[in-house]
């Protein structure tokens, strides 16, 4: 007995039905997960948080970066002069 044509098509489609159902699944997964990542980002963002490659970025809220760094770099030149004017009174002793 030969198969009829439609008899030989139910699987196939049945099988396109299946793959499409779960594509569309991820699909809507793949939007739920980007709309919370968003959201989370923007979150975040609204408190000086941002995620980066190389990780998390706080910022400190009422400090300008060009302060911070003004004061930090203060601090280094006075330990750096602290440093050398202790070793040119060794030097100073040993003469």
């Amino acid at each position: 007995m030969a198969k009829s044509t439609l008899s030989q098509i139910i699987p196939l489609v049945i099988l396109l039905l299946v793959v499409t159902g779960i594509g569309f699944v991820c699909y809507q997964v793949y939007i739920g997960a980007t709309k919370i990542r968003e959201n989370a980002e923007n979150s975040f963002a609204s408190r000086n948080v941002v995620f980066t490659k190389d990780g998390v970025k706080v910022g400190v809220k009422h400090v300008e970066n060009e302060r911070y760094v003004d004061a930090t770099q203060s601090w280094v030149v006075k330990a750096w002069n602290a440093g050398s004017a202790a070793n040119n009174q060794k030097a100073a002793k040993r003469k």
